[in-house]
């Protein structure tokens, strides 16, 4: 058994979470959490193929995304929580709030559930829970969760960008490329940025 997993007694879980989440590191937009319920038995075969949401392309992610999204036994959530909650709570705060917000809109039991999430993340600590090194790219429902997340988010920063076409947030999604920083250097911050990652770039 993993060192970091809690397994108090509870039998056999009937349900397996995936939990991954994307825009951690950005300099603007929020961040997104993707949460993916299955069986505990169910076969494997529908996740042939997955791969962590960055090892995808675009449309290979988009496609993955419309597969999970219909798939009778599985469910899913996605939160994001804005850079306003993040410059004032601090970006682990907000991930772990958007964790809890998603096992609460999935109405997932802490007595028929265990949780797999990517390294660094953690839920309630009344969850049967695991965080795993490149969980994104072992676990194929972490995967599943990550490409929820990054598909949802990626659609966000593309509204975005259609409101601040300055800043390019269509081809860089928030991150600090040079692009993004001589935008912010030139426009200063918009309401989307947050304020504590950019403190150099003003």
């Amino acid at each position: 058994m993993p060192r970091n997993a809690r397994q108090p007694n509870r039998g056999v879980p009937k349900y397996i979470v995936g939990i991954d989440e994307v825009g951690r590191g950005p300099l603007a937009g929020p961040i997104t959490v993707g949460l993916v319920v299955m069986p505990a038995r169910m076969p494997q075969a529908f996740f042939v193929g997955i791969r962590d949401s960055k090892k995808l392309t675009p449309k290979k992610r988009e496609e993955w995304f419309r597969a999970i999204k219909n798939h009778k036994k599985l469910s899913h959530a996605v939160i994001s929580i804005s850079a306003l909650h993040i410059d004032k709570y601090g970006i682990s705060h907000t991930a772990r709030l958007a964790i809890e917000r998603g096992l609460t809109k999935l109405a997932v039991s802490p007595a028929s559930s265990y949780i797999m999430l990517d390294a660094g993340l953690r839920a309630p600590r009344e969850f049967r829970q695991e965080s795993i090194i490149k969980g994104d790219e072992k676990i194929p429902v972490i995967a599943a969760a990550s490409i929820m997340a990054k598909v949802t988010r990626d659609r966000a920063m593309m509204r975005f960008h259609a409101k601040y076409p300055a800043y390019g947030f269509a081809s860089h999604k928030g991150y600090g490329t040079a692009i993004h920083t001589h935008a912010i250097s030139k426009y200063g911050l918009s309401k989307i940025h947050r304020i504590s990652f950019c403190s150099r770039f003003i």
